[in-house]
């Protein structure tokens, strides 16, 4: 899988399929052969090994969320360190739960680990296939129409501010986003490979009239369309190095992005 749902939301519920699954499994199947438990231990034992998968595939999504937030891409290659971080860390607190005074586990962890190897292969594509799903929510990525403005993309820009020594120059294509912030705007720009910003005593409705290719997608941010990477939810987008909120009152903006 090369793209990434990063909603929490979503994967939340993914969280909860998976603990929902993982209980029936449990319960019903009874996976540990030679272990002797009666009716209510096998209940605590589903029961708490569903709470366990639960919270480890929370922090597995907010872990992939944060590397997602660095790097604006997925691969092949982060979705199964984050398969097998969920599955190594749910191996082991699975464990320790299963040996716990609660319980008394008689399996040693290699014994443990082997008994629920087959439930894993079984699981695994499970996994994959509810996170395939969350795909689908993901709001369709539109195509940058950018006529007219690699013109002056490549051209430098001047900010000005009210004060005289308030001004900032750049290059068009260097230029994120500007944000309302109080009696000032804050401009977002690339330099070195690195997001800075700059505060400038102006307002947005002046510096959107100035720099004609500047989209207002939210009643304080202003954002430049070649910077957009992808839609993170219904209501924020990912720009280069930063995410910005989207009002409803400017949704019919983005119809050129």
């Amino acid at each position: 899988m090369n793209q990434l749902n990063p909603s929490i939301k979503h994967h939340t519920l993914v969280g909860i399929f998976i603990g929902i699954w993982i209980w029936i499994f449990t319960f019903y199947i009874k996976p540990f052969d030679g272990t002797t438990g009666d009716y209510t231990w096998w209940t605590f034992l589903s029961i708490g090994f569903s709470l366990i998968a639960f919270m480890c595939y929370f922090v597995t999504s907010m872990l992939q969320d944060s590397i997602y937030r660095i790097n604006y891409k997925w691969n092949v290659i982060f979705e199964v360190l984050s398969i097998l971080f969920f599955l190594s860390i749910n191996l082991i607190f699975s464990y320790l739960y299963y040996k716990s005074p609660f319980l008394y586990g008689i399996l040693t962890f290699s014994e443990f680990f082997y008994a629920t190897l087959k439930s894993t292969i079984i699981f695994t594509p499970i996994i994959i296939f509810a996170r395939s799903l969350t795909l689908k929510f993901l709001p369709e990525e539109k195509e940058i129409i950018t006529t007219s403005i690699p013109e002056k993309i490549e051209k430098k820009i001047t900010i000005r501010g009210e004060y005289k020594l308030d001004i900032l120059k750049i290059k068009a294509s260097d230029l994120v986003c500007i944000s309302k912030s109080q009696n000032y705007v804050e401009v977002f720009f690339i330099e070195n490979n690195s997001i800075q910003s700059k505060l400038i005593r102006s307002s947005l409705k002046k510096i959107n009239s100035e720099i004609s290719f500047l989209i207002q997608v939210h009643r304080s941010h202003l954002i430049n369309p070649s910077h957009f990477k992808s839609w993170k939810d219904s209501n924020t987008i990912l720009l280069t190095q930063i995410e910005i909120p989207i009002s409803k009152n400017y949704k019919n903006n983005l119809s050129a992005i």
